[in-house]
């Protein structure tokens, strides 16, 4: 019995190894194997997983005490797990028993694919590198681009989520960001005039208004001191004055309509207060044929009291 459960166990252990070794196909001279199919398999979903705990290290641990923002740490951390991916695969290759001389076809006809099918993709991916290397926007910053205005939030491969003032993330191709026109509200720094548009009547009193508007200004919260807030006369319009407030604000960069808001309601209270008219739109109608008018409106009563009669 012992020497009977030997054999059994040999031969099954045979049957293994022969499926393991069992070949599936040539790739330029090497045979390719389940048993080196697996290994790649685990071996690069390893890469992948510890690449990715190697970059939060890097960011969020080491870069973390330097004075970088996030924004840079996020891109060197990127840059640097992308270097790992590709230098990791190519000795889980040479791990494997691939050799790498024997992918110069394979490499070819993914050139081929990348050149026709997978254009857009390979655009994203040059753009998104491009994007980590210039850092024309970064994690954090606050951008329009494509009708897409919000919060930067993470720098992908081939996409960008941004977030909206809606806690809404949308996906942003990286490709956009380097062939359409981007405007990074605090690429330079978080410091941003933004411009009150009101029009008052033609008879309200210029000082009070420039006054008023400054006042309302200093008491806001979200408007600095320095630089300090001016009120500029912009436009002699049809139906009134029109001036501009211009404030500097660094909170409100990613709430600008909040701050106008808040502006706007004051200033509709200060000017009620001091009686300051917000004029309406105003035409003035000029009739050619008045009298034709009257006998018309005449006539129209008349038949209209008959008719009530």
């Amino acid at each position: 019995m012992f020497f009977l459960a030997l054999q059994n166990e040999a031969a099954l252990s045979q049957d293994v190894a022969n499926l393991a070794y069992y070949p599936i196909f040539t790739l330029s001279g090497t045979t390719i194997t389940p048993l080196m199919l697996t290994l790649l398999i685990l071996l690069s979903v390893l890469l992948v997983w510890l690449s990715g705990r190697a970059k939060r290290l890097l960011v969020h641990r080491v870069l973390a005490r330097t004075r970088m923002d996030i924004g840079a740490r996020q891109a060197i951390g990127t840059i640097s797990r992308y270097v790992v991916l590709f230098l990791g695969f190519l000795i889980i290759l040479q791990t494997v028993g691939i050799n790498l001389t024997t992918l110069n076809v394979l490499a070819g006809a993914v050139g081929i694919g990348i050149g026709f099918g997978l254009q857009n993709v390979a655009n994203n991916f040059i753009s998104g590198l491009i994007i980590l290397f210039e850092r024309p926007i970064k994690v954090g910053d606050r951008v329009e681009v494509d009708e897409v205005e919000g919060d930067v939030r993470k720098i992908g491969a081939r996409s960008t989520i941004i977030v909206t003032n809606d806690n809404v993330s949308i996906i942003v191709p990286n490709s956009k960001f380097i062939s359409e026109t981007v405007v990074n509200w605090s690429l330079a720094n978080n410091v941003v005039r933004f411009k009150i548009p009101v029009t008052v009547s033609t008879d309200s009193d210029i000082d009070l208004v420039m006054d008023s508007l400054l006042e309302i200004a200093r008491e806001n919260e979200a408007v600095l001191e320095e630089p300090a807030p001016t009120v500029r006369l912009t436009e002699l319009a049809k139906d009134g004055l029109t001036y501009e407030l211009r404030a500097w604000s660094s909170i409100s960069l990613h709430k600008p309509q909040l701050l106008k808001s808040d502006i706007n309601l004051a200033i509709v209270r200060k000017f009620r207060e001091h009686h300051v008219e917000l004029p309406y739109p105003q035409r003035d109608l000029r009739i050619r044929d008045a009298k034709k008018l009257v006998d018309v409106i005449r006539s129209s009563n008349g038949t209209a009291i008959k008719t009530a009669t």
